[in-house]
């Protein structure tokens, strides 16, 4: 009985209903046209702040999904060295987070390079330093299956299979072959077929998923023939993950019509695209907030923890949040307030557990 499409006879022949996909496609290529138009109404300091953001969002968060939290600030930094722009808070990045920054930037910079066997092996050597239980490097050289084991008292359940470990290279290859060819075709289905594709081959031990996402974004890069995209994909599928598992496994297990995997595609992706003009409006609030305390002494972990206020960090300004986003006690977090507080950078506002702090600029 077959339960995967890589089981079936026409497998990776996919196909769609055309006239089921034209509504997502077309809302996204519009929302894609109101956002070229908006940047090109922003300062050039404001998009390659832009452009900063969306890079280090899909770095930070193509890690999430899979369930590892980096430090983002870390990663934000990886980026802005590598770029050689402005705006990189001084930290020490450990090797993970510059490693997805580099497999991010790779993907998206160089999106005319030819995708290869040793390019994907680079960036997950680039994903998983030092791990020395998994063949890292290369493709699998076992089994690979997603199993929910925690059902007390009740079978597992198994959401996913991968092809065996011999058939690997050979599908590699063909699916190498079929993404550097030409191709004439909607660069947003590419991108949606690419993304499928690769993660029901699951070439390696661990990875697949953040390198799934990469190619997408490559394919993405590509379409627009520039490496400067200012929406994230991965973001919005970080916010719709259960969506997102749910979508592949439904896809997975069925037949080669992918119509519905690519619609939820183009929602997510044009979600993605409105979203940011939100990204966009807490970039220009973030450099107002820069140039206004340019003359401000912050420390390096005052620095670090206000780059993740102004972009896009949902909770309120409290001792607890400022600890837990500086990774520092409570104790020094209240001075660093404090501090904040006199030299004119925050004001406080009520009292017991409803006390936290608000940009006074903004009040």
């Amino acid at each position: 009985m077959t339960q995967f499409i890589w089981e079936l006879p026409d497998w990776p022949h996919f196909h769609y209903k055309s006239e089921s996909l034209l509504p997502s496609l077309g809302t996204t290529r519009r929302r894609q046209g109101e956002l070229a138009s908006a940047m090109r109404h922003v300062g050039l300091g404001a998009r390659a702040d832009a452009y900063l953001e969306t890079l280090t969002s899909d770095a930070f968060e193509t890690s999430k999904i899979e369930g590892e939290n980096l430090d983002y600030v870390a990663v934000r930094s990886s980026v802005a060295e590598r770029l050689g722009m402005r705006g990189a808070v001084q930290v020490h990045p450990d090797d993970r987070a510059r490693g997805v920054a580099e497999m991010t930037l790779d993907a998206t910079q160089n999106f005319c390079e030819p995708l290869t066997a040793d390019r994907l092996f680079n960036w997950h050597r680039l994903l998983l330093p030092g791990e020395q239980h998994l063949k890292v490097g290369d493709w699998r050289a076992g089994p690979v299956s997603v199993i929910n084991e925690q059902r007390a008292g009740l079978p597992p359940i198994i959401h996913f299979v991968g092809p065996p470990a011999e058939r690997v290279p050979t599908e590699m290859s063909r699916f190498l072959e079929w993404f550097n060819a030409p191709y004439n075709g909607e660069g947003l289905l590419r991108s949606a077929l690419a993304h499928l594709w690769f993660l029901t081959i699951h070439p390696f031990e661990d990875g697949n998923g953040r390198i799934a996402r990469a190619i997408a974004d490559m394919a993405l890069a590509q379409d627009e023939k520039t490496e400067r995209r200012y929406f994230s994909m991965t973001k919005m599928i970080h916010e719709r993950r259960k969506a997102y598992y749910e979508v592949l496994e439904r896809t997975q297990r069925g037949t080669l019509d992918v119509t519905d995997w690519l619609v939820w595609y183009f929602l997510c992706l044009g979600e993605a695209i409105q979203n940011a003009q939100r990204v966009l409006a807490d970039t220009l609030k973030a450099g107002a907030f820069w140039a206004a305390h340019s003359d401000v002494a912050f420390s390096e972990r005052q620095r670090k923890v206000m780059t993740c206020v102004l972009h896009g960090y949902d909770g309120r300004i409290t001792t607890k949040n400022w600890s837990r986003l500086g990774n520092t006690s409570r104790e020094t977090a209240g001075r660093d307030l404090q501090d904040l507080v006199e030299k004119g950078v925050l004001f406080p506002e009520g009292a017991g557990r409803s006390a936290h702090y608000v940009l006074r600029e903004f009040v």
